[in-house]
């Protein structure tokens, strides 16, 4: 096992020294997910990510890793690293992260941008530094502090995509492509997950899918003057509005149909119990609230089930709407609206398609023309019960570390590559967890790298990795 007074002051030196340096050079660069460039391959942003990764890899060698750079055609690029077993210990785990990042988003701190790095009271803000910039180096860093101690651990592969933000649509091709390298993993490690505090450490038990699409409401084929039209054309706006009452209760923000819904798992809820007991308000006092908005429930265990078991819907954009600046006497001829639906962790994303489409189907309001693309679907994911060698080490590391045990709560958000690993590997044990804790805002402005938690976090990846092969000797 790891001596963890050697592996804090490891991996604190070397976060400080190799990983804050090359987060900061690599936030700089603005690499955003094919979904939000389609010119990616041309702008240059994914090669020049791709590039810093691998010179900082060259730089920090682990003994025996191979490095592959998967090109296949017409898909975004992938990291593949193979580092052998030390001490003859069996078994192989895989470790995940990703290099893409979301759009820049606006409301950023005026002394801050999504590629204006900043280094400011342990937090160093910027887009993609703790979604997910930091797992590759974290890895490499665990690995390395376990060969610094000679401490024996499993082989390992780690895989780096480059497009876990648009849904990962090129991971199972690349998955295919290396299934040779990849081989049979028993422990899977992803670093993209959450952190319901910054005091101890989370393991993700499950996530939420997700559907997204668009609903495009026509009533007119050009704009009309108001006065003259309004009371007699019908606003494509309320028309929406009514389609969309269909599907979410406009007072309650309920989901209607009850195909959308899923029994949630006695274990689940226990969960979720103890992660609301544990974080009381803090589980809504962590947005920012805008004047005296309240949440949807002050009950930190149905937040926290809220948020990771039941369906939910957000309206993301909308198009036909101009600014109320730009905003004349025109009634508009079309509202477009991106709808963004939270599925549980048990619902099939294709199957919830199927229930909108029929949803916005019939009986459209003055006959209005009703366009529904609901074809954006990420699958959610359960994890399968935790070991009890893993719980164990789970607890210790974050006890060791954090002077806390490990929590275990659901996540709201989708990881794609979870449930398809899952379904390749049945048998895998998986950790997932990460740095995203109260105000990092992924995806949002002032999205921020809590480097002190993630130090401690890379120790407990340490000992896991140590723990795995204890278990496997």
């Amino acid at each position: 096992m790891t001596d963890p007074t050697a592996t804090a002051a490891f991996v604190g030196a070397f976060w400080d020294e190799h990983i804050v340096p090359t987060i900061t050079d690599y936030i700089r660069i603005p690499n955003k997910s094919p979904a939000y460039d389609a010119n990616w391959e041309a702008n240059g942003h994914m090669e020049a990510a791709l590039q810093l990764a691998l010179a900082w890899l060259r730089a920090h060698p682990v003994a025996g890793m191979q490095v592959e750079v998967g090109r296949l055609p017409g898909r975004t690029p992938l990291i593949l690293l193979d580092v052998p077993a030390v001490g003859g210990v069996e078994g192989t785990v895989l470790m995940y992260g990703h290099l893409d990042k979301q759009p820049e988003m606006t409301g950023w701190r005026e002394d801050l941008g999504p590629w204006k790095p900043k280094y400011e009271d342990g937090k160093l803000y910027g887009r993609g530094g703790a979604d997910d910039g930091y797992a590759l180096f974290a890895s490499v860093c665990s690995l390395l502090a376990l060969a610094e101690q000679g401490v024996a651990r499993s082989r390992i592969v780690v895989m780096i995509e480059f497009c876990e933000e648009s849904g990962s649509p090129d991971l199972p091709a690349y998955v295919d492509h290396f299934k040779d390298v990849i081989g049979t993993p028993d422990l899977v490690v992803c670093l993209d997950s959450g952190a319901g505090n910054f005091e101890q450490m989370w393991s993700t038990t499950s996530l939420r899918g997700i559907l997204g699409g668009t609903l495009d409401v026509n009533v007119l084929t050009q704009g009309v003057h108001s006065g003259d039209a309004s009371g007699v054309v019908a606003s494509s706006f309320r028309i929406a509005r009514n389609l969309l009452s269909r599907l979410e209760d406009p007072d309650t923000g309920r989901i209607l149909p009850e195909a959308l819904w899923a029994e949630i798992p006695e274990d689940r809820r226990r969960q979720a119990a103890r992660a609301g007991e544990t974080l009381g308000a803090a589980v809504h006092q962590r947005f920012p609230w805008a004047g005296e908005m309240q949440p949807t429930s002050e009950d930190p265990t149905e937040c926290v089930l809220n948020r990771t078991w039941r369906p939910a819907l957000s309206i993301t954009g909308i198009d036909g709407v101009p600014s109320t600046s730009d905003a004349g006497s025109v009634l508009r001829p079309h509202t477009k609206l991106k709808l963004s639906l939270r599925l549980p962790p048990t619902v099939s994303g294709e199957a919830a398609g199927e229930v909108l489409t029929a949803l916005f189907r019939d009986d459209i309001p003055y006959n209005a023309q009703v366009i529904g693309d609901f074809s954006d679907v990420a699958g959610g994911w359960n994890a399968p019960p935790l070991a009890p060698w893993l719980e164990q080490t789970l607890d210790e590391a974050s006890i060791t570390y954090y002077g806390k045990p490990c929590l275990h709560m659901g996540e709201g958000g989708s990881i794609p590559f979870m449930g398809m690993l899952n379904a390749k590997f049945p048998d895998a044990q998986f950790v997932v967890t990460g740095v995203l804790g109260p105000n990092s805002n992924a995806h949002g402005p002032n999205e921020f790298l809590h480097v002190p938690y993630a130090k401690k976090l890379t120790c407990c990846i340490t000992d896991v990795l140590a723990g795995h092969a204890t278990r496997r000797g």
